[in-house]
């Protein structure tokens, strides 16, 4: 009697793809922003507390650990939100090939970048002007 090879599991011989990627990090980007959503709360609460609790708020999220954690949920949005419009098409039934799907991943990763980084200078350029005498 012949002994077979016993199959290996798939991810031992499974290639990593792209696609892979950009589907885990939508999932993640998910989570994040559910999370980012206490900080959220946070701060509207603040804002209703009165003036104390808003000025301890401001000093909290004047952190720099607060700080990183508002840039990735920042970025989590923008990925989030484009990569839903990109399976929104897939939903329509566009953007299936290989090298489309491809494309579209590049174009959704790249843009939530430029979109993340724009929308933070916006902010933190309104942020310093506030402080140094501007108007918002």
């Amino acid at each position: 009697m012949a002994q077979h090879e016993r199959p290996l599991s798939p991810f031992l011989h499974y290639r990593w793809q792209y696609t892979n990627t950009l589907s885990i990090l939508h999932r993640l980007s998910g989570v994040f922003m559910s999370l980012g959503i206490a900080l959220f709360v946070y701060w509207l609460s603040a804002i209703a507390s009165g003036q104390a609790a808003y000025d301890e708020s401001l000093a909290c999220f004047s952190s720099p650990l607060t700080k990183i954690a508002l840039f990735g949920w920042l970025q989590a949005f923008f990925y989030h939100f484009l990569n839903g419009l990109r399976h929104l098409g897939w939903d329509l039934g566009y953007g299936f090939e290989k090298s489309v799907a491809r494309k579209t991943g590049t174009v959704v990763f790249i843009t939530a970048v430029v979109l993340t980084a724009l929308t933070w200078w916006c902010i933190t350029s309104q942020i310093t002007a506030s402080v140094s005498g501007g108007v918002l």
